[in-house]
């Protein structure tokens, strides 16, 4: 419940910067995707919107879907999260990533629904709207994580 008040006050901040005349000037609409195939079969799409700030920080807000499944074990998640970036002068950006994640894993012998926190901390070549790197769960448990690993690939583009 703590998550959804704390994204209900983001935007409702978020609507009162609006108000200036060049808010929207400096908002970039995107997100990241995810694909794996193989013995493991994973989707994911995150949408997100950022607030680009004078000095090469941006802020923004994410929702997020995820659907894996491995022989007869299937998982689905749905996510919240706050996104940070730090944009430097050379093409490297770094990110923070705070994501709260609902799963609910299926198997042959019933379902299971559980919810938990990541705390994500990566680093991405940046060109133009589009950046690629790998990013870090430094929250990770292997018993309450739908990940295989605490590391990820990231792929992201903003318009």
């Amino acid at each position: 419940m703590k998550p959804l008040f704390f994204f209900i006050f983001l935007n409702i901040s978020l609507f009162a910067f609006s108000q200036k005349s060049d808010f929207w000037n400096n908002v970039q609409f995107g997100g990241g995707f995810s694909l794996g195939f193989g013995d493991q079969t994973t989707v994911g799409i995150s949408p997100s919107a950022i607030y680009n700030f004078d000095n090469g920080f941006a802020l923004g807000t994410s929702l997020g879907y995820l659907y894996s499944e491995i022989n007869d074990f299937s998982t689905s998640a749905f996510s919240t999260s706050l996104i940070s970036f730090y944009q430097t002068n050379f093409g490297i950006q770094f990110s923070g990533e705070l994501e709260y994640y609902f799963a609910k894993q299926k198997d042959n012998f019933g379902s299971n629904n559980f919810n938990f926190t990541a705390l994500h901390l990566g680093v991405a070549y940046s060109q133009n709207r589009f950046a690629f790197g790998i990013r870090y769960d430094v929250l990770y448990d292997e018993n309450k994580s739908i990940f295989a690993s605490p590391i990820s690939p990231v792929i992201r583009f903003y318009f």
